[in-house]
């Protein structure tokens, strides 16, 4: 289970276009089909080509797990049809100001950490959709813990300033291993250039062979 180097749209803040679950990807639909088929390849998953809101930063806008979706209020119909006719996952349009749930929330099949900003009825749509249990808290001391770090079902990897406070909290939330470091030369937003799954991971190609030796032990895809 590899770790695969990648670049959208010419970025290594892969992280910021695109999500992926242990079922699915969602990414913008200019991707080329070469690079689509190669997400599809390397990580067993379906792939969707769908932007939201007409933006390529799927990203940045949504956050799943195997048991659904969060959306933000602008995402078109003709989006909503795509990701419905493409998926049996449960779909939440969050009608809030705020749009940037890839940011907001950090998720596996196991729980969920979300921004401590989110009111309770955001927080209770969430764990409905999801499916998990969401408590709220901060890494590195920062909010947007969805950009902060890249959790699958095997592990997750954490901006490097997280406190062993926040590290337990995380390992009792999300029920995984946890490791810390930055991606892409030193970025330590670690969910914006990061992706992966059960089966393997993707990184921005700017990421250097010791960060990549601290991804594969912390999401447990080494070969």
């Amino acid at each position: 289970m590899p770790i695969f180097l990648l670049n959208t749209f010419g970025s290594a803040s892969i992280g910021v276009f695109s999500l992926v679950t242990d079922d699915l990807a969602v990414v913008p639909k200019p991707i080329p089909e070469t690079q689509a088929r190669k997400v599809e390849t390397w990580l067993g998953v379906k792939v969707i080509r769908a932007n939201i809101g007409g933006s390529i930063l799927v990203g940045s806008l949504a956050r799943a797990n195997s048991n659904g979706m969060i959306l933000p209020h602008f995402i078109t119909h003709q989006e909503m049809e795509i990701l419905k006719s493409s998926s049996d996952i449960n779909l939440k349009v969050m009608e809030t100001r705020r749009t940037a749930y890839g940011n907001l929330v950090l998720a596996n099949d196991h729980g969920a950490l979300a921004d401590p900003r989110l009111g309770k009825p955001e927080i209770e749509a969430i764990e409905d959709t999801l499916g998990v249990v969401v408590v709220q808290g901060e890494i590195a001391g920062l909010p947007y813990v969805g950009s902060l770090a890249t959790a699958t079902n095997k592990g997750v990897f954490v901006h490097p300033m997280a406190t062993e406070n926040e590290q337990k909290m995380l390992r009792d939330v999300l029920k995984v291993n946890i490791g810390i470091g930055t991606v892409n030369c030193g970025i330590p937003y670690v969910g914006t250039g990061l992706l992966g799954n059960s089966q393997a991971a993707m990184v921005g190609s700017l990421t250097t062979g010791p960060e990549l030796f601290m991804i594969g032990e912390a999401l447990n895809v080494v070969d």
